[in-house]
């Protein structure tokens, strides 16, 4: 089994609809289904009675949330790679899944964008991927776990952070890439198609910004901590930017030059 694409949903009949029948659709086939319900009232059961046949593995029970119920699922995983379309989000397009196994990947990690829609407005954007592999682009959040795929080792010595309620797989992502330096390739298209609104994200902004906080504090010294908050104020695609130039020697000597330049002119400017 080359794939496991595992679902969690609760209360969501709607969203859980449109994600199966993007998972089914897909063109290439070589995966199990697996989803996991936290023991929903709305009728949730009722849509996985309907695909039944097309699910491999489906429970509903009551559970601890998102991160329990991703959890249940990578524990009845048994492909190589591990994806997880939550509730509500589905791939791109039905050719989705072969376009990422054409490539061919081997590494421990595959990441690709999401593209946040806009269903009011008819339009929305994709996520930027780094160049490379950075510890700041894991600073400034998480990568989208729908278009991300894991090796189903790599949840053999730790499964996501139960004790988190929206940041886990950021710090999933964190451990695994920057502590244990495990292989990352990029797929540089869109994988999942989501909305724009992040849903529980969004509706508890305060708990997010103190998971986010005590999450970089375990993980970075306060002084370097310190030097990323400085970046960040840099908007990602800029920085992304900026990175390539630093890494091109003789594109840096004119980066220097301007800002000198600039700098000057500033200090200029403070004495006239």
């Amino acid at each position: 089994m080359k794939y496991s694409i595992i679902t969690v949903n609760f209360n969501n009949k709607d969203g859980l609809r449109k994600t199966i029948e993007s998972v089914i659709r897909q063109s290439f086939q070589d995966f199990e289904f697996i989803v996991i319900d936290g023991g929903s009232t709305d009728g949730s059961t009722d849509i996985l009675k309907e695909y039944d046949a097309k699910i491999d593995y489906w429970g509903s029970e009551p559970d601890g949330g998102i991160y329990q119920g991703m959890n249940k699922g990578i524990k009845k995983a048994t492909g190589e790679y591990l994806n997880f379309m939550n509730s509500g989000d589905c791939f791109y397009d039905e050719r989705r899944l072969e376009l990422v196994d054409n490539c061919h990947f081997s590494t421990d990690i595959i990441v690709g964008s999401d593209y946040h829609y806009d269903p009011i407005k008819g339009q929305g954007f994709t996520t930027i991927l780094p160049p490379r592999m950075n510890m700041y682009a894991l600073y400034k959040g998480s990568f989208p776990h729908q278009s991300a795929f894991f090796r189903r080792e790599l949840f053999n010595d730790c499964l996501y952070d139960e004790n988190l309620r929206m940041v886990s797989d950021w710090k999933f992502f964190i451990q695994k890439i920057i502590i244990e330096d495990c292989s990352v390739s990029f797929f540089r298209d869109k994988v999942c198609q989501r909305d724009c609104e992040d849903g529980i994200c969004a509706i508890y902004p305060d708990i997010l910004d103190k998971e986010k906080d005590r999450l970089l504090n375990e993980f970075l010294p306060h002084r370097v901590k310190n030097d990323y908050e400085i970046l960040a104020k840099i908007d990602n695609s800029t920085f992304y930017k900026l990175q390539y130039i630093c890494e091109n020697k003789k594109l840096l000597r004119y980066l220097t030059v301007f800002i000198k330049v600039i700098y000057k002119l500033y200090n200029w400017s403070k004495h006239h």
